[in-house]
């Protein structure tokens, strides 16, 4: 037996005692994409086991998350840093092997996968960065942005719509080297694909620009070598190898069939998978032949980052500018301290937060030259246009804003991906009730903490006209229950601009943020500052030392609160104003901050936000009450609804008056 075939069966005889011992998993995909997979990473990935975030590296992406065992037991054979221990907890507490790949959890693993498709739009997204970057960076004597983004993916990562988004779009960008390998088995949990998947994916993928490269037998290693080889050779394309494999391949009681997918094999079939591909070692080896080969192939691999690294030396002397940019660029900091810059933070009129928001991106646009990003075909409307600039295209791949067109699930996936694979600051946007199409991975940039920046207008009832299908009501409450989410939802332009702050230079430890902005003008507030990145300040100071009441509210909302104090004061009401633009942010604030602003003693609160209730509960306490929408909006024009709903000065003071009596 070759040591290839070795290889590849140590791969399947790995993945499936693996699987077994946790008594939980899927063993079809690792046994039947074991060939391609090995043959991918052996003979055509340029890739450093021995250093896992080399610059220059392939990048390669496991869409069909689920067979998570195929990327460990290649990462053990192949030397990365996951032991065959590691492999034996597969999937339990703790384990550095757990039931989907996980970003920053396990050596090798660029980014996390399991919700299928996901992983189409990360590879397309680090398929933008590599071809973005290498614009930038490359000079006809140094080529040292270089690299190919592969994936594998399975008959149900092309059945997710978000698939079909994010390939469309690597089509007409002309993304070529971008490489995907489609295990196409024709088998899905609830049996043959025919049921719900008749379509000619060939056909699909010619009609969105991709090369497109058939493969009769997934275990013709010298095939699918070879088609790897033509895929790179096209450089004007995205490429898709089709690759007819068997699931479950080599057990023989459960190959090509649906059990194969999602269930232990048993102890049984473990046997007679062992006999059939002719494995006689005892359980979890990895046979010395395998691993003499991998020392040679680490060797090689080492080999070729030294040369690269020795590329970049030479880089440094001759374009040493531009050197310092690649250091700062990839180490994820800014060269300009915002804070201190007060040309960033100056506004001098009243404006929509969305329009100030437009003004802030432009401004970081001169400031952080690294930051890329767009919107799902509503940068007019949400004002992300960075100008001079440039568009990113097939044809000019300087060009900084990404237009998206009408995707916003890939969108968002394909941010991830422009952030994971390094190097670039990255947002997009569209209006906020339609957050719910990308919440899918907006909870990937979250369970990754990646700091995505999201741009979300239009950002309630003030919608007016376009009425209750573009007029967000429980988004807000979602994007909050959202674990490593920070939501910013800024009262005026000096408060976006402490959102957007945020957002660029603080949040890389964090996860993403999305910024919550208005369609209709807001007043500049005096008052606003910084303080704002607490997450809640006193915006408004009653004039007793003690409070009658506390109005506390977000974004547009801000304006009520701040009138109503001035009425309830006429009336013998002392009043503090508290601008709340980010849950997160305040919660996060020292307990005595928090008493400090919403001091436990004084327990007549309201709260007035053009949104669901759900949340501020926490702020308002037993003796408090809200002013929300916790119904469907409606047609017509901002100021109407505003006051047919209740978002009024008037309804503010009565009900501080109401509360006041009751209490």
């Amino acid at each position: 037996m070759s040591v290839d075939k070795l290889s590849i069966n140590t791969i399947r005889v790995l993945s499936a005692e693996a699987i077994q011992k946790a008594n939980s998993g899927h063993p079809g995909l690792p046994l039947g994409c074991a060939s391609m997979a090995y043959t991918l990473w052996a003979k055509q990935m340029k890739h450093n086991p021995k250093n896992s975030k080399w610059e220059d590296r392939d990048r390669f992406v496991l869409s069909a998350g689920h067979g998570s065992l195929l990327i460990y037991s290649l990462l053990n054979i192949f030397g990365y840093d996951l032991s065959v221990e590691d492999i034996k907890s597969n999937r339990q507490y703790g384990s550095k092997a757990p039931g989907h790949p996980e970003y920053k959890h396990t050596d090798g693993v660029e980014t996390t996968t399991g919700p299928l498709g996901q992983g189409i739009c990360n590879a397309v997204g680090m398929a933008i960065s590599e071809s973005y970057l290498a614009e930038k960076f490359n000079k006809p004597d140094f080529k040292v942005v270089d690299h190919y983004t592969y994936v594998i993916a399975g008959d149900g990562c092309l059945m997710e719509g978000i698939s079909s988004e994010a390939s469309s779009l690597a089509g007409t960008l002309g993304l070529g080297k971008l490489i995907m390998m489609y295990d196409s088995n024709n088998m899905s949990i609830e049996g043959s694909t025919d049921i719900a998947f008749r379509e000619d994916v060939a056909k699909r993928y010619e009609a969105y620009g991709w090369q497109v490269i058939k493969i009769a037998d997934g275990n013709n290693t010298e095939k699918i070598n070879s088609a790897l080889i033509e895929a790179k050779r096209e450089d004007k394309k995205p490429s898709i190898l089709i690759v007819k494999n068997i699931i479950g391949y080599g057990c023989p009681a459960k190959q090509g069939k649906s059990c194969a997918h999602g269930e232990p094999l048993g102890v049984d079939n473990i046997i007679a998978l062992k006999e059939n591909l002719g494995w006689n070692y005892e359980p979890f080896t990895v046979p010395e032949e395998v691993k003499a080969n991998m020392k040679d192939f680490n060797k090689e691999a080492a080999v070729k980052e030294e040369t690269w690294n020795k590329l970049f030396e030479g880089y440094k002397s001759t374009y040493p500018e531009l050197a310092k940019e690649w250091k700062l660029w990839f180490s994820g900091k800014i060269a300009t301290d915002l804070l201190e810059d007060e040309s960033f933070w100056s506004f001098d009129k009243p404006m929509a937060t969305r329009q100030a928001s437009g003004i802030l991106i432009n401004r970081l646009a001169k400031l952080v030259p690294n930051i890329i990003g767009g919107s799902a075909d509503l940068a007019p409307s949400n004002k992300t246009y960075m100008n001079d600039r440039g568009d990113f295209s097939a044809e000019d791949r300087s060009g900084a804003n990404l237009h998206f067109g009408v995707r916003e699930h890939a969108m968002a996936g394909i941010a991830n991906g422009i952030y994971l694979h390094g190097g670039l600051k990255v947002f997009v946007s569209t209006f906020f009730v339609f957050s719910d199409y990308m919440k899918g991975a907006m909870r990937l940039s979250s369970i990754m903490k990646l700091p995505i920046t999201y741009v979300l207008t239009h950002d309630s009832i003030g919608v007016g006209e376009d009425g209750p299908t573009h007029e967000p009501i429980e988004q807000l409450a979602a994007l909050r229950a959202m674990p490593n989410m920070t939501v910013f939802r800024p009262a005026d332009s000096n408060e976006a601009a402490a959102g957007w702050y945020y957002a660029i230079a603080k949040a890389k430890a964090e996860g993403p943020v999305s910024l919550i902005l208005s369609r209709q003008t807001l007043p500049l507030y005096n008052g606003s500052s910084k303080e704002a990145l607490k997450g809640g300040y006193i915006l408004k100071e009653s004039a007793k030392e003690t409070p009658d009441v506390i109005l506390l509210a977000s974004g547009s909302e801000v304006e009520l609160i701040v009138k109503a104090s001035d009425e309830l004061k006429k009336k013998g009401i002392d009043a503090r104003v508290v601008s709340m633009p980010s849950f997160e942010l305040f919660d996060k604030q020292s307990k005595e901050y928090k008493e400090k602003i919403l001091p436990s003693s004084i327990r007549a609160r309201v709260a007035v936000e053009a949104a669901s209730s759900f949340g501020w509960h926490k702020y308002i306490g037993l003796d408090g009450d809200i002013i929300s929408i916790d119904h469907f909006g409606a047609s017509g024009k901002a100021e109407v609804l505003f006051e047919e709903f209740g978002f009024t000065v008037k309804n503010v003071v009565n009900t501080v008056l109401n509360l006041k009596t009751s209490n």
